[in-house]
C-alpha cells in the first residue's frame, strides 16, 4: 500500500492568513523522508515520560528551523477543500519554529483562521509535553486549546493532567486541572483545582479553588495561593519547622518570603515558642549600583521565662560599597539586648559561642602609593568580661608601593586612633604609631632572603583616674625591630606516599630582635596575643595591636615536607618548628600580657596526609620544651565518600582556657541507608569532665517530590546573664521536623551536611575532600 506525504505552508501576514499548496509526490511504502523533507521523531508516550524528573529530565526540544510564521505540514493523505481549507488524515506531523505536533488527522480553515486536530496527538514546546484527544488552535493569535489533556513540564519539575488546557506565550492555563511534582507510580501529593496557571515566565503557579491531597485524601483547601515552579523569586510561604525542646517547648518557625523589587527582598519569620512566646524575625536584602547588603532583626517583646530581661532582640547590619576603584567603604554592626540571647534563642547572623560582636565601618581609599582606612570600631562584649575600648575613630595609613633606595625598599606605615571606655581606669586615649622601615629581599628558585630594620615609634595621651596607677598620661615609646629571614627549596623524586612523586624540603630560619621596655605605663586599648601555632613562630610580633611589642632576641628555626602525586596534587606536609631565645629579658612573662607562661623554646608542628581522595587526616600541636607540657593539640580524621556519606573523628586539647583546660574528642557521621533514606549524627565529649557536651542526631527522607527531616538533640545550656561552674551545668534536649513539598516550597536538594551544622560543634569539610 503506497503512503502519500503531502506538504503544505502556511505563511501568516498579521491577522490573514495565505495558503499556498506545494507540489504532492508519491512515495513508496514505509520510505524514509529524503533530504529537505520534513520528518519528526514521534513525541513520547505517557509512559515514556520519564517518572522522577528530578533524576531524568526529558531529552531537550529542539525547535525546528522553521522562518517564524511558517507552519510545515506533513501526512499521510490530504485532501484539499476549495482554496481555503485542506483536510490532513493518517500520521500528521505538524511544525512551527516554537512547537510539534503529532496527531491523527487535522483540518486547516483559512477562512476562519482555525487548526483543529483529532488525537490521541502529541504536543510539544519548549515548556510541556502533552497527550490529548483533540486540539484547536487559533492562527489569529496563536492560542492553543487541548481537550483531556495529560501535561509533563520539561523546563522544572511538575506534571498533571486537565479537563481543558490552553497554551499561549504568556502560560499554561489549566482548567479542572491537577499539579504534582511526583512520578505517576508513586503520587504523594497533588493540589486539584478549578483552575490552574503555569507561567514559565514568571517562574510561579496560580490556583484557584485547589485541593491540597497527601496519598489522594483532601487534607487542606485552598481558595487560592501561588506557588514557584522554578528558581525564580516569589512571594509566598517557604518551607516550615516543627520541633520541641525543654528549653522551648513546641517551636513553629514559619517563613514567608516578600519579593518587593528585583533588588531587594524581605523575609518575615514568626517563631513561635510554647515557653518562651512570639518572636519575629525579619531579613531585608537589597542591591544597588554601588552596594550591596542585609539588615537583620529578630524580637521577642516578653520571654516567658525570664520576664526580667524585659524586650529581646538581636540587629545586624552588614554592608559593602564599592563607590569607583579608589573608593570603597563597609559596614558590620550587630547588638543584642543581653548577653545570653545567642545561646539562649540562637540567630543567624552570630554564633552561640561568640563573646564578643563587632560593630565597626570602614572608608577605604586606594591610591597609587597609599592605602587610606578610616574606620569607627566597637565591640560589645558578651558575659563576665572586661568592655572593650571603642575607636573613635582610627585612620590607618599604609604604602601600597615601596620607594626604591637602591637595594633597599623604603616603606612607612601607621596609625591614629583616639579610644574611650568610662568603665576603665583610662577612659580615654589618643595613639600615634609610625612605623617606618627599610628592607631588602631576594626571591630565587631555590632560595629566598628577607632583612628588615623598623623603628616603632609610639606616641599616648591617656586620661582618667591614673594616681595610684602604672599608667601615665603622656608616654613616648620607640623600639627598633630587626628581623633577617631565610628560607631554601630542595626537590627530589620519590615513592613516599605516591608512585613517581615528588618530595620537597623547605627549612627556614628567622632571627628577630626587639629589646625589652617596660610597658606597664600603657593601658589595652586593642591588644590580644596572637596564637603560638607553626604559622606563628615565623611571626614579628607576639600581640595583634601595638600597645604591647614583646622583646625579641631569638632564633627560630623549622622546615616544611611536602609531597605531591603526579597530578601535582598535595598528598601530605609536615612542618616543625621551635623558637630558642637567646636571653631571659625575651622569654614570654606575665608582665608581656597577664600570661604566666615562660619557656626557653616552644616548638610547634602541623601535619597533613591526604593519602586517598575520600581520606584525610591532619594535626597539629604547641609544646613547651621548657616546662615539659602541651600547650595544644588538635587531631581530625576525614572520610568523604558518595552521596553525602562522611565520617569525622576529632580531638582538641588546651591547657589554659579562661583558667580551664579542655580536652575534648568529637564525632559527625552521614550515612545513606538507601536511595531515599538518610541517617546522620554527632556526638562530642568533654574528657576533662568525663561528660558529653553535645549530641545531635537525625534522620531524612528525600524522595523526588517531597522530603522530610527529623532531628533531635541534647546539648550544654549556657547562660553569660550569670556565672555558672561546670559542675551546674543544665542541659537541654529537644526534637525537630522539618518537612517538604518540592514544587511548592522552590528548590529543595536536602544535603546532609547542612544538618550536621546545626550544632554548637558545626561539622566543617576539609578543603582537599572535594569529591
Amino acid at each position: 500500500m503506497n503512503k502519500l506525504w503531502g506538504m503544505i505552508a502556511i505563511a501568516l501576514y498579521g491577522a490573514q492568513a495565505n495558503v499556498a499548496l506545494a507540489a504532492v509526490e508519491q512515495a513508496t511504502d514505509a520510505k524514509v523522508p529524503a533530504e529537505g523533507e520534513t520528518f519528526i521523531a514521534p513525541a513520547p508516550e505517557p509512559g515514556d515520560i520519564p517518572h522522577c524528573f528530578a533524576a531524568v529530565r526529558p531529552a531537550p526540544w529542539q525547535a525546528p528551523d522553521l522562518p517564524f510564521g511558517v507552519i510545515e505540514i506533513v501526512a499521510d493523505d490530504v485532501e484539499l477543500i476549495g482554496q481555503a481549507s485542506a483536510q490532513f488524515e493518517g500520521d500528521v506531523d505538524i511544525s512551527s519554529s516554537t512547537m510539534t505536533l503529532n496527531a491523527r488527522s487535522a483540518l486547516i480553515d483559512k477562512q476562519q483562521g482555525l487548526l483543529n486536530a483529532q488525537g490521541p496527538l502529541t504536543y510539544r514546546d519548549g515548556v510541556a509535553i502533552i497527550t490529548s484527544r483533540g486540539l484547536n488552535a487559533s492562527l489569529d493569535d496563536s492560542s492553543i486549546k487541548l481537550l483531556a489533556a495529560d501535561y509533563q513540564l520539561t523546563e522544572q519539575q511538575g506534571r498533571g493532567g486537565a479537563e481543558q488546557l490552553q497554551v499561549s506565550q504568556e502560560a499554561l492555563t489549566l482548567s479542572n486541572a491537577s499539579f504534582t511534582t511526583c512520578p505517576v507510580d508513586d503520587e504523594a501529593w497533588s493540589i486539584n483545582a478549578d483552575k490552574i496557571i503555569l507561567s514559565q515566565q514568571k517562574g510561579w503557579g496560580e490556583t484557584h479553588g485547589a485541593t491540597l491531597r497527601i496519598y489522594n485524601t483532601p487534607v487542606l483547601y485552598l481558595p487560592y495561593f501561588t506557588f514557584p515552579i522554578n528558581d525564580q523569586r516569589k512571594t509566598g510561604f517557604l518551607a516550615p519547622r516543627l520541633s520541641s525542646s525543654n528549653r522551648y517547648g513546641v517551636e513553629t518557625i514559619t517563613p514567608y518570603y516578600i519579593n518587593l523589587a528585583p533588588n531587594y527582598d524581605l523575609t518575615l519569620t514568626p517563631r513561635y515558642m510554647s515557653k518562651k512566646g512570639l518572636q519575629l524575625q525579619s531579613e531585608f536584602r537589597y542591591l544597588t549600583e554601588t552596594s550591596q547588603g542585609m539588615v537583620g532583626l529578630e524580637y521577642l517583646d516578653s520571654d516567658k521565662t525570664e520576664r526580667e530581661l524585659g524586650n529581646r532582640y538581636i540587629y545586624h547590619w552588614q554592608q559593602q560599597s564599592y563607590f569607583n576603584d579608589q573608593w570603597r567603604a563597609g559596614v558590620d554592626i550587630t547588638n543584642v539586648s543581653d548577653d545570653n540571647y545567642l545561646t539562649d534563642l540562637g540567630s543567624n547572623y552570630a554564633s552561640k559561642t561568640d563573646t564578643h560582636l563587632a560593630r565597626s565601618g570602614i572608608l577605604t581609599h586606594l591610591g597609587e602609593r597609599w592605602r587610606t582606612d578610616i574606620q569607627i570600631q566597637d565591640y560589645e562584649v558578651l558575659g563576665d568580661h572586661l568592655e572593650s575600648y571603642t575607636a573613635l575613630p582610627r585612620i590607618g595609613f599604609s604604602q601600597t608601593q615601596a620607594y626604591q633606595l637602591g637595594w633597599f625598599d623604603a616603606s612607612i606605615n601607621g596609625e591614629i586612633s583616639h579610644f574611650r571606655n568610662n568603665t576603665r581606669v583610662i577612659d580615654e586615649a589618643t595613639r600615634l604609631h609610625i612605623e617606618p622601615k627599610l628592607s631588602f629581599s631576594e626571591d630565587r628558585y631555590a632560595w629566598s632572603f628577607l632583612s628588615e630594620f623598623s623603628l616603632l615609634h609610639t606616641y599616648y595621651d591617656q586620661q582618667g583616674e591614673l594616681a595610684g596607677t602604672d599608667f601615665e598620661e603622656t608616654v613616648h615609646r620607640t623600639l627598633p625591630k630587626v628581623r633577617l629571614y631565610s628560607q631554601l627549596n630542595f626537590e627530589r623524586d620519590t615513592s613516599l606516599f605516591v608512585d613517581d612523586g615528588v618530595q620537597t624540603l623547605e627549612p627556614q630560619i628567622q632571627y628577630l630582635y626587639t629589646p625589652n621596655k617596660d610597658q606597664n605605663n600603657i593601658g589595652l586599648f586593642d591588644t590580644t596575643k596572637l596564637q603560638d601555632d607553626f604559622f606563628g613562630l615565623f611571626r614579628d610580633r607576639r600581640f595583634s595591636g601595638v600597645d604591647r611589642i614583646a622583646a625579641a632576641n631569638q632564633i627560630t628555626l623549622g622546615a616544611t615536607t611536602r609531597v605531591f602525586d603526579q597530578k601535582n596534587e598535595e598528598v601530605f606536609n609536615l612542618s616543625a618548628g621551635q623558637i630558642f631565645y637567646l636571653s631571659d629579658s625575651a622569654k614570654p612573662t606575665a608582665q608581656d600580657f597577664a600570661d604566666d607562661t615562660s619557656y626557653d623554646s616552644l616548638f610547634a608542628s602541623e601535619a597533613m596526609w591526604h593519602w586517598h581522595r575520600r581520606w584525610y587526616l591532619s594535626g597539629g600541636i604547641q609544646y613547651d620544651i621548657d616546662g615539659s607540657q602541651m600547650i595544644q593539640s588538635h587531631l581530625t580524621l576525614d572520610y568523604k565518600g558518595d552521596d553525602n556519606e562522611l565520617m569525622q573523628l576529632n580531638h582538641r586539647y588546651a591547657n589554659d582556657v579562661s583558667g580551664n583546660t579542655i580536652e575534648q574528642v568529637g564525632m559527625f557521621t552521614s550515612v545513606p541507608i538507601d536511595d531515599n533514606w538518610q541517617f546522620v549524627a554527632s556526638y562530642h565529649r568533654d574528657l576533662d569532665t568525663g561528660r558529653s557536651i553535645e549530641i545531635y542526631t537525625g534522620v531524612q527522607y528525600e524522595s523526588c517530590c517531597w522530603a522530610v527531616q527529623v532531628t533531635g538533640h541534647r546539648q550544654i545550656e549556657t547562660d553569660l546573664n550569670q556565672s555558672i561552674n561546670q559542675e551546674q551545668a543544665v542541659f537541654d534536649s529537644g526534637i525537630g521536623i522539618k518537612f517538604v513539598l518540592k514544587g511548592l516550597g522552590g528548590k529543595s536538594s536536602y544535603d546532609a551536611q547542612e544538618i550536621l551544622k546545626e550544632g554548637i560543634f558545626g561539622y566543617r569539610r576539609p578543603y582537599f575532600l572535594t569529591k
